[in-house]
């Protein structure tokens, strides 16, 4: 069985080491948004170009001239837009809403050959040459970077460096593999491990299987402010409009991704106080369209919450899964039941058809997710309090409280 484990470390850099890493970021992101720009078409999915070893053909000569860039980074540059074409190019055949992937966040793809670790530091390649940063690693021990990293059970796959703009720091995903021979890794399969579902929507950002929401209205209500002073702006028409517009932008973004910041630290903390193992979340593939009353702000918040918590959850040895998100909505979450037609669900509120069962839909949501992983891995789901009802027939432990936020409990027998 190929085991996979990620360890998220953040670096200590230098102002120079800093400056090499920005200026190496923005090279990478030039060859990957060049790419796209290659390989995309407007007019058919058909036309769009996905045969890896093509376009790195083409273009790999170009922007090795173009940028000071290492040939393993332009490679990884041009693999990752390639990848990002294709996944559009499925889902276009699908019918659904794609436009051309562009690439803005500071990260890059490292492999063995652009990446070196040691036991306290690690050496990357830069457009300056190679640096060495030392890992800020917590006292607490083993770390995932000492389980996992320095491990001689796993092996390095790749890495990637991420820059943190709400906090001004690098990070780097480890990514590493180990493969059993009896086929079970050490640390999954155990029937003790627990895990948190996480639902997402609209009214309410996250909702999770311990009946904890957080809520989208103050981010809704901050999205709009924002938006409408924008218009008031461009309205201007000024060169101080414009400029105060460019301010505004960056003030958005930086109180956006601060807010996602808060949320994913209290979901790592939710699973933290409720010992679970793994927290996992819907599939984001198709969230457009399984959500198609969701504005682009709320799809932002989505994929950058899932981005936030896969890094803050290593950090507390919990693990971040996705799971197939089908029908969750509209399935019975008591495991004695798991009756499942669209009429269960009416807006906000969950009424199972056949047994019954009332309860908010997203908090019904998260405990599905939790439970498709759950019996997936045969392991527990976290859920709200009550036992004592057909749902601990599939182990389901039962802790927790009430449903934050809301004006409403979980019903007897969750």
């Amino acid at each position: 069985m190929d085991v996979r484990r990620t360890a998220v470390v953040k670096l200590a850099v230098s102002d120079e080491q800093r400056d090499a890493l920005h200026r190496t970021a923005e090279q990478y992101l030039y060859c990957a948004n060049r790419t796209a720009d290659y390989c995309w078409s407007d007019t058919s999915y058909t036309e769009c170009k996905t045969n890896k070893r093509e376009v790195r053909d083409a273009l790999y000569s170009e922007l090795r001239e173009e940028t000071d860039l290492q040939a393993q980074l332009v490679q990884a540059a041009i693999k990752r837009a390639v990848e990002a074409v294709k996944a559009c190019v499925e889902r276009w055949k699908k019918g659904q809403r794609v436009s051309q992937p562009t690439f803005t966040a500071e990260t890059m793809d490292y492999d063995i050959r652009s990446a070196t670790f040691y036991r306290n530091k690690v050496s990357l390649a830069t457009v300056e040459g190679r640096v060495e940063p030392s890992f800020v690693l917590p006292a607490d021990s083993p770390t995932p970077y000492e389980r996992y990293v320095l491990s001689e059970n796993y092996e390095f796959r790749e890495s990637t460096l991420r820059y943190d703009t709400a906090t001004d720091e690098f990070y780097l995903n480890i990514s590493m593999r180990r493969t059993d021979g009896d086929g079970v890794s050490e640390d999954t399969g155990h029937s003790d491990q627990t895990v948190l579902g996480i639902d997402l929507g609209v009214n309410s950002l996250a909702v999770s299987s311990t009946g904890t929401f957080w809520q989208g209205d103050d981010y809704d209500h901050w999205c709009r402010e924002f938006e409408k002073r924008r218009g008031e702006m461009q309205r201007r028409g000024t060169q101080a409009a414009h400029k105060a517009l460019l301010r505004l932008g960056k003030r958005e973004e930086a109180w956006r991704k601060q807010y996602i910041h808060t949320i994913a630290n209290e979901l790592v903390s939710e699973a933290v106080e409720h010992d679970c193992d793994v927290i996992a979340f819907e599939d984001l593939s198709d969230i457009r369209e399984r959500l198609p009353q969701a504005e682009w702000h709320h799809v932002w918040a989505f994929r950058r919450l899932f981005e936030y918590v896969s890094y803050k959850a290593p950090k507390q040895s919990v693990s971040v899964e996705q799971v197939e998100p089908s029908h969750t909505s509209q399935r019975c979450s008591r495991t004695d039941c798991g009756f499942t037609h669209e009429n269960n669900r009416h807006g906000e509120q969950f009424e199972c058809q056949k047994c019954g069962y009332e309860v908010n839909a997203d908090y019904n949501g998260a405990k599905n997710i939790g439970l498709r992983h759950a019996r997936k891995r045969t392991h527990r789901l976290r859920s709200s309090p009550k036992s004592g009802s057909g749902d601990a027939q599939v182990d389901v432990r039962v802790n927790g409280g009430t449903l934050n936020g809301e004006s409403h409990q979980p019903i007897a027998g969750d």
